[in-house]
């Protein structure tokens, strides 16, 4: 039994991670900001460096939490975003460092953001970090890690991509329209789409946990991401109505700014290459399947 320590526990990835740890027996504790409800619950602020006993003692910490990258950037908005995951990213690395009985394992999310937009470029783990502001923010959340490296911590840095599942995230948001025959792609629909089913995302931190080889950056997408066009495709086929009702760009632009450029017309073809080297195995590694399984 592994005693666990989490960020963003009610978050879709931190729930579902959650309930899985605790299914196979693990002890976890979550962060949170509220007064805390029982005895597995620890308050902290995530903007304040916390005591280093906060994390000491545990096999893994696992950090979740961060503002949603979702609607229009303000300055303040961005600020949150950024803040959100690069200052407490430090914090609790610099409470690992000095803890009496550090960790041996920081999982921190990081995001495929970290690559920009790169057209039809494959991305692997090694691939240059690309230009944007969420490209400045992963990076800036990565490099906050630091000083648990330093301390001989293993580090691992999940870029996540599109998480698909019916509890929540860019997939619930987009099948009322779609279940209404008001679906379409969006801008010209050649932007990639890089995705991961929420059970295979789970299995592979599990897997990642699990194998201590693996450290750095690794990428948390199915082997075969799709174009929008064949992804809108996909989901109009999984609930049965057409796509015919396309969003342009500029409508996007207009209600969106900022955030439509790199949220939802950024192009990034990310492929899991140190996942498959390490012989793990996707439940559903294409995407039809993965709808089904999400929609039946």
């Amino acid at each position: 039994m592994a005693r666990i320590l989490i960020s963003g526990a009610s978050g879709l990835i931190g729930s579902a991670l959650i309930a899985a740890l605790e299914k196979r027996g693990d002890q976890v504790h979550r962060l949170v900001r509220r007064e805390p409800r029982n005895q597995q619950e620890i308050r902290w602020d995530p903007m304040q460096p916390p005591p280093p006993q906060l994390v000491s003692g545990f096999d893994a910490v696992i950090h979740l939490s961060g503002e949603s990258v979702a609607g229009r950037w303000t300055e303040s908005k961005k600020r949150r975003i950024r803040d959100s995951r690069v200052i407490s990213t430090r914090n609790l690395a610099n409470a690992m460092a000095i803890a009496e009985k550090k960790p041996r394992t920081f999982l921190c999310a990081s995001a495929i953001g970290y690559y920009g937009n790169r057209g039809d470029e494959v991305l692997t783990e090694e691939s240059a970090s690309g230009r944007g502001f969420l490209a400045e923010v992963s990076r800036g959340w990565e490099e906050a890690t630091q000083p648990a490296v330093q301390a001989g911590i293993r580090v691992v840095n999940v870029r996540i991509g599109v998480v698909l599942s019916r509890e929540g995230g860019a997939l619930k948001q987009m099948l009322l329209p779609f279940r209404l025959g008001l679906g379409g792609r969006i801008g010209d629909g050649r932007q990639w789409f890089s995705w991961i089913h929420i059970e295979d995302l789970v299995a592979a931190v599990l897997h990642v946990m699990a194998h201590s080889e693996l450290n750095g950056a690794v990428n948390m997408v199915s082997p075969n991401p799709v174009t929008h066009t064949d992804f809108t495709k996909s989901l109009a086929n999984a609930v049965r109505r057409p796509a015919i009702f396309p969003v342009p760009a500029f409508a996007l632009r207009l209600a969106f700014g900022e955030f439509a450029e790199e949220g939802l017309l950024a192009s990034a073809r990310v492929v899991p290459r140190k996942l498959i080297e390490n012989t793990f195995m996707f439940r559903y590694p294409e995407l039809a399947s993965a709808l089904q399984e999400i929609l039946r």
